[in-house]
């Protein structure tokens, strides 16, 4: 149901006192216009500045009533079915005698035609009215409406398009969760560059984003470098992700395929499952977002409801985009010890999860499987569940090249089947550190590291395979029971190795 639908049912309801969260004012004022146009309702605003105006077409002289209770006042004895609507009235919520009017008005208008609407950017309504008022959110433009705003600053004279059907589609996205005011900015920014619209301004859009992201306490925007390239092994996973490329496309929306909800990556630490989300944004283009669970809570009563519910709006006014949920077990701990607040939260996320109708990609990785709640696991929640197991020897033969080549060094020169043997049972960030341990030990000899240099490096690591036995056993048996689909192909399965400089999933620790 679309707002203006929304509203004329809350109208037609007697709904008498409604509260509006925007902060697109101007494109608010246009669909109440609308819908009273279409129901031959009257509609009177008021603010502090202009008093009362008409919303539309006049209906005699609108009244000069300068104060809220005056303004209240009127409401209340007017004799009309009028909405009205009052404009920044949240200012005035800090006034016991100005709210006490309110809801003394709002309920004697149940008896009549009128209704009141607020409109305000921020949804914090007083207590006092949680009984008497509905809260509706003003949704942002959508890929209609921001087509549209393209279209007006697209005909400008001198305006030159140099865009495929697919790059306009795709700029058009991008810009999705803007309003349509910063919308136009951005479109308006690129053209000022240099006269011309094209696939390179998708990175303004971007830019635009990361400034309302900033806003948020709880994410991050993540700059992508990774690619799949970067990647080795997992080549069920990259497979899974590539049937998915363009599953945010209208091509797919048209073939009737639903965009995809989300993967949860779970096993052994320290298996790259975080260099995986970074590089799902990489491979689909798409802006990478993380959620910083620990920023979700704080101190105040409500305050983290509040700030989950705001991080996930954002992360949806993003969409579409990657939304990283790093450890979800440290995310999700809920025990009871924080009265409540946790378990909230974490069934606000998990509400989230399952009722998104934004095209939000949810990439969730936990090391302590024991920990998550089965409700989260569950068809529905993601789309698929991967697990990153120990890398097999062809993956780890990928993990030395890779490192040695991020090092500028040639693979060739060193003996990497060796070390692929001797590192069964490393994990990446194992084998990195054995590298960096090699190359410290040639520095301070005043010449080249050797494989030599590395066997004995590794030799001198203890791995988590070994360390934490028991974990990792645990971790794999719950694989072999067959509750997650492995990321990888079996080992000793020819593929073929792509090209340029390949990377190992586990490049990086979790």
């Amino acid at each position: 149901m679309s707002f203006e639908q929304q509203l004329d049912v809350y109208l037609r309801a007697r709904f008498t006192l409604i509260v509006l969260i925007t902060a697109e004012e101007e494109r608010a004022l246009q669909s109440i216009k609308a819908v009273c146009e279409r129901t031959k309702r009257p509609c009177l605003m008021w603010d502090m500045a202009d008093n009362f105006q008409w919303l539309g077409p006049a209906a005699g002289s609108a009244p000069s009533v300068k104060e809220p209770l005056a303004a209240l006042e009127h409401i209340d004895e007017a004799g009309d079915d009028a909405l009205y609507v009052l404009k920044d009235f949240h200012e005035c919520w800090s006034n016991g005698q100005i709210k006490r009017k309110l809801r003394s008005v709002a309920q004697r208008l149940k008896f009549t035609k009128k209704s009141i609407l607020i409109t305000c950017p921020v949804q914090k309504i007083p207590e006092e009215f949680k009984d008497e008022a509905v809260v509706v959110d003003f949704p942002h433009p959508s890929v209609a409406e921001l087509d549209t705003v393209f279209n007006r600053i697209a005909r400008a004279p001198g305006v030159r398009l140099n865009l495929t059907k697919l790059g306009r589609e795709k700029l058009v996205q991008a810009a999705l969760g803007l309003t349509a005011a910063q919308a136009y900015r951005v479109f308006a920014r690129a053209i000022v560059a240099d006269g011309t619209l094209d696939d390179r301004d998708i990175h303004l859009v971007t830019e635009e984003k990361k400034q309302i992201i900033r806003q948020s306490e709880a994410l991050e925007f993540y700059e992508v470098t990774e690619t799949v390239d970067d990647v080795g092994g997992l080549g069920v996973l990259k497979e899974w992700l590539r049937l998915r490329e363009r599953a945010f496309t209208q091509e797919a929306r048209d073939y009737g395929l639903p965009a995809p909800k989300g993967i949860a990556l779970l096993g052994i630490p320290g298996t790259g499952k975080s260099l995986t989300a970074k590089m799902i944004g990489g491979l689909w283009g798409l802006p990478l977002l993380r959620l910083d669970a620990g920023a979700l809570f704080g101190s105040l009563v409500g305050e983290s409801e509040e700030r989950a519910r705001r991080a996930l709006q954002v992360a949806g006014m993003m969409a579409p985009c990657v939304l990283w949920i790093d450890e979800l077990e440290k995310a999700l701990a809920h025990g009871g010890q924080d009265a409540g607040t946790s378990t909230r939260v974490f069934g606000a996320i998990l509400t989230w999860m399952q009722e998104k109708k934004s095209p939000v990609f949810v990439v969730a990785t936990a090391n302590d499987i024991s920990t998550l709640p089965p409700e989260l696991l569950r068809k529905g929640r993601f789309d698929e569940i991967f697990f990153l197991d120990l890398p097999t020897l062809e993956e780890r033969r990928e993990i030395f090249a890779v490192h040695l080549r991020k090092r500028k060094r040639l693979p060739q020169d060193f003996d990497s089947a060796r070390l692929a043997q001797e590192s069964d049972g490393y994990v990446g960030a194992e084998i990195e550190q054995a590298i960096i341990d090699a190359m410290y030990v040639g520095f301070n000899s005043g010449r080249e590291f050797t494989t030599a240099d590395i066997s004995a490096a590794l030799k001198r690591q203890v791995p988590l395979s070994v360390s934490q036995r028991e974990t990792v056993d645990g971790l794999r048996d719950w694989l072999q029971a067959g509750r997650a689909q492995s990321a990888s192909l079996p080992e000793g399965h020819a593929t073929e190795a792509p090209s340029g400089a390949l990377a190992d999933i586990n490049k990086v620790g979790e």
